[in-house]
Order: C-alpha cells, then sequence, then structure tokens
C-alpha cells in the first residue's frame, strides 16, 4: 500500500535529504520529493512482501537562511495487509495532478469517493501512487497550469462496474487508437477535481498464489511403538581393478616415452664421427 509521509510544512526554506540508515540511498520501493525548499517533502512508496519489516530513515534538513542543520531518524513499519492484496485493482491516470498533490490524505479520500462512484463499490483503497514520469512520461512544457500526471492504483475485494469494463472493451481501445475517447455507459464522478485520461485505464485481477507447505518438524522423540530401523549395509566392493588400471596405464604410458626419447637422443645421434669428418687436420 502506499505509504505517503509528510515531512514538515517549513516556515524558513528547508532542503531535506533522506536516505537508509548506513546505505547512501533509499531503498527501490521508496521515493522522495520537494519541489521546493518552501514546500513539504514527502516519502511515499509500495513495499512489497520482501520488505516487511522495519526501515530506518535518516532525514537530514538544512536550512538555506541559517545554515543549520538538523538530523532524525524515521522508523517505517511495513507489515501485511490483514486482508491481503485486494483481487480486483484498477490504475488511473490522473493528468491535471502532480505526485505530490495526490499525497495527502484528504485528496486521496476525495480521490475514492470519486471512483467509488464509477466502481460502485465501497471497500475501495488506494494501493500505489506513481508519477507519470517515472513510467516514461514527458516532462511538461513550463506552461501555466501544465501537470506531469500521476498513476493511482485502486483496489477493491468486489468485480468491476459495467462502467469500467466497457471502458476497456475492444470498442473503446479502437475509439482511443483513432483519438476519440472511449465508451463509457456512467457519469465521470471525476471531474472538475481529477482529469482522467479514460484512455490508459488498466484493470488488473490478482490473485494470490499457492504456497508450497515446507517440512514440518516433528518432537524429535520416537513414538512408543516406533522401533529405529537402521539402513541396510551396503555389500563390499573390490576396489582392486580400479585401483590398478588407474596407477598400471599412466606408469606404462610414461615408460613407453621414455623409451621413445631415449632411442631418439642416444641410438640415432651421428656424433663425433661426423664432427672429425667434416673438421680439418
Amino acid at each position: 500500500m502506499s505509504l505517503p509521509t509528510h515531512l514538515c510544512v517549513p516556515a524558513a526554506p528547508i532542503t531535506f535529504q533522506a536516505h537508509l540508515q548506513d546505505h547512501p540511498d533509499l531503498p527501490r520501493w521508496l521515493r522522495y520529493i520537494q519541489r521546493d525548499p518552501r514546500q513539504p517533502g514527502y516519502l511515499y512508496g509500495c513495499p512489497t512482501a520482501a520488505e516487511v519489516g522495519t526501515h530506518t530513515i535518516e532525514v537530514l534538513a538544512y536550512n538555506r537562511h541559517t545554515y543549520a542543520t538538523v538530523s532524525q531518524r524515521l522508523l517505517i513499519t511495513v507489515i501485511p495487509a490483514p486482508g491481503g492484496d485486494p483481487p480486483y485493482q484498477g490504475e488511473f491516470l490522473v493528468g491535471n495532478r502532480n505526485v505530490e498533490e495526490l499525497l495527502p490524505e484528504a485528496v486521496q479520500e476525495m480521490f475514492l469517493t470519486a471512483s467509488a462512484g464509477v466502481w460502485e463499490r465501497g471497500d475501495l483503497q488506494v494501493i500505489n501512487i506513481t508519477s507519470a514520469l517515472d513510467r516514461g512520461g514527458r516532462v511538461p512544457l513550463p506552461i501555466e497550469g501544465r501537470k506531469e500526471g500521476v498513476y493511482v492504483k485502486v483496489g477493491s475485494h468486489g468485480p468491476f462496474s459495467p462502467c469500467l469494463e466497457s471502458a476497456v472493451s475492444p470498442q473503446s481501445r479502437f475509439r482511443c487508437s483513432l483519438g476519440q475517447q472511449p465508451l463509457a455507459s456512467c457519469y465521470d464522478t471525476f471531474a472538475p477535481h481529477f482529469s482522467i485520461r479514460w484512455c490508459n485505464l488498466t484493470l488488473l485481477q490478482v490473485w494470490p498464489s499457492p504456497t508450497t507447505p515446507g517440512p514440518v518438524w516433528g518432537s524429535g522423540v520416537l513414538e512408543d511403538d516406533g522401533g529405529f530401523q537402521p539402513p541396510t549395509e551396503v555389500p563390499p566392493q573390490d576396489l582392486l581393478p580400479g585401483f590398478l588400471v588407474t596407477l598400471l596405464v599412466p606408469l606404462a604410458v610414461a615408460a613407453l616415452l621414455c623409451l621413445l626419447l631415449g632411442h631418439l637422443m642416444c641410438c640415432r645421434r651421428e656424433g663425433v664421427e661426423k664432427r672429425d669428418l667434416q673438421t680439418s687436420e
């Protein structure tokens, strides 16, 4: 689940730096953003089952007026969701927001209320919030009102509504390829606060993967009628032929090589007689 952490609302221009304790950077599932030294900083992310536990984050605050620095440790405890991950998940692209604008809890509640209008469910929860720039989006032009865009993943234990299913139907995808709006059988309850890019809507069904049962450990004490049955004895094996083959074959090859080398060096040399014949008196 998304874990936005609001650091503070600075009165003076303050810059924050955050990293994992005894590490130079944050964990890969945790992100930090601060647009301006006079705006608050946010830590947010979506941990997986591998990150269950307590993570110690060291935050360093630097005052740009007085040059004072203050450090503080932030403990983030990741626990599994009580009911597990929602099997029905929908990801919306909000085009008129930046990621830090959707991290406050009040804005998330407003988004869930708008989502309930098209999902027709009341048990919705925010699973993840990601900037569109992290998904390969382009940096917007420096024009008034242009935003980066935010992907918001919402989950529920109930099925999708007909409105959402019609928005991702093949007919809607075809209309999106033509630059038209997809088909929708309900009223857009996100407007005017959230501008949803319906052509980027993604619906997923996530089912828990079956786990393989591990070994069952006993008490280590035999039962009353249980007798220890030792393994049967292995019959003795004759290792002498293998030993002789391993030892004698290399020795025979070495002896043949020595004889061949001695024959070439001693029996086939031309020696002193050839030297005397070619040397004058």
